[in-house]
């Protein structure tokens, strides 16, 4: 026997399961603590906040002298 296939729209219709709306707790949702923001006056030790970039920067420089000799090493074989 040939097997029957339903609609796409009944298909959707019953994968559908309609649940209750979740009853709303009647206790005050609770607020997050203020932050501080820092006055106008206040600084910033950027040292201490970013004290990885320098690392990052140096490798950075580093790379593109490797390869800047490279390209002019290779220019040079070529010709």
């Amino acid at each position: 026997m040939a097997k029957k296939r339903r609609s796409r729209k009944s298909a959707a219709r019953s994968s559908r399961t309609t649940t209750p709306p979740t009853a709303v707790a009647s206790s005050p949702t609770p607020v997050a603590p203020a932050v501080d923001k820092p006055a106008r006056g206040d600084t910033v030790d950027f040292a201490s906040e970013y004290h990885y970039v320098l690392g990052d920067l140096k490798r950075i420089g580093l790379l593109a002298v490797a390869m800047f000799a490279t390209l002019i090493g290779l220019a040079l074989i070529i010709q």
